[in-house]
Formats: C-alpha cells, sequence, structure tokens
C-alpha cells in the first residue's frame, strides 16, 4: 500500500477542546493498528503547547485518508481546521 503524509492544522483557541479529546484521539488513532506509521503533535516551540498533528499513514488511496482525518474525533470536536495530505515515499529511514 501506498504512504501518505497527513498533517491537520488546530484552529484557533482550541487547546482546551484538544486536551479534554485527547483520549478519544488516541485510541482512534490506535484502532488503525499498522496502518499507523507515525503519529505525534505538531509542537510550538515557544510555549510547547500543541497546534496540529502529523502523521504518516498505509492506506490505499487519499480518499481513504480523507476519510481517517474525518472521522478523528478532533476533528468532529472542532480542533482541526486545514489539513493537508500528500503522497509519500520513504527512501531513508524506517518505519
Amino acid at each position: 500500500m501506498p504512504l501518505f503524509t497527513l498533517t491537520c492544522l488546530d484552529k484557533s483557541g482550541v487547546l482546551d477542546v484538544r486536551l479534554a479529546t485527547r483520549p478519544d484521539h488516541l485510541a482512534y488513532v490506535a484502532s488503525f493498528g499498522e496502518a499507523v506509521k507515525l503519529a505525534g503533535p505538531l509542537l510550538n516551540e515557544a510555549d510547547g503547547n500543541p497546534f496540529g498533528s502529523f502523521f504518516i499513514v498505509d492506506m490505499t488511496t487519499s480518499d481513504g485518508v480523507n476519510t481517517f482525518a474525518d472521522n478523528d474525533p478532533y476533528r468532529i470536536a472542532g480542533v482541526f481546521g486545514a489539513r493537508t495530505i500528500h503522497a509519500f515515499r520513504q527512501i531513508i529511514g524506517n518505519l
């Protein structure tokens, strides 16, 4: 299957919602098992707070990645705003 990167940026002023929704988000992402190769928050250098999320996922199509992102509890709770999806080819490193 092909790899894709998924970057989701938080809307402004949603840190409290993000923190409250985190357990549901983590359970949702974990439910995809090996399909999620790498995932974690994007961090603001100034204060260390998260401002988005980054994923490398192994899915058949970008439509599958969109569905994955659409059903993420962070998106449903209104945390995520803009998102980008790109096909990705791993050359260096191990996932």
